[in-house]
């Protein structure tokens, strides 16, 4: 199994539930944006960290995510809000509920997305989020 290059199964991706895949999605997102900070010389060495939390806090993932919510597919919706529907437990002080819910629903369309292979798919939508 190639964890870098999936290409699951759509039953396999169906038995994941929505917080599995925002999860695996939350890793995705963050992986991209460190990438993006170190391509772009955004940040030094020691105010990496830092940058990236501020990329991937979920009110900067919620406001990301309003600009390609407009760009989804059907299927991508579809899949969005069921994150975006899924009741968190608890939510970080530094955030609203529906800035974490929609950042939860950001997640699972990345993990739902990277478990089907479909990374030029990802790429586009985080170029995207990313414009400034």
């Amino acid at each position: 199994m190639d964890y870098f290059h999936l290409n699951a199964a759509p039953d396999d991706i169906r038995a994941i539930s929505t917080l599995g895949l925002a999860h695996l999605g939350d890793g995705v997102f963050e992986l991209m944006v460190r990438s993006w900070l170190c391509l772009h010389g955004k940040a030094t060495n020691k105010g990496l960290h830092k940058a990236t939390v501020k990329y991937v806090a979920a009110p900067a993932q919620a406001a990301a995510a309003e600009k390609i919510i407009p760009l989804l597919t059907e299927e991508e919706g579809d899949v969005f809000r069921r994150g975006r529907n899924t009741s968190p437990h608890s939510v970080p002080k530094a955030a609203s509920r529906a800035d974490y819910q929609t950042a939860t629903a950001l997640e699972a369309l990345f993990g739902w997305l990277y478990l089907q292979g479909r990374t030029e798919r990802i790429n586009q939508l985080f170029e995207l989020m990313m414009e400034e």
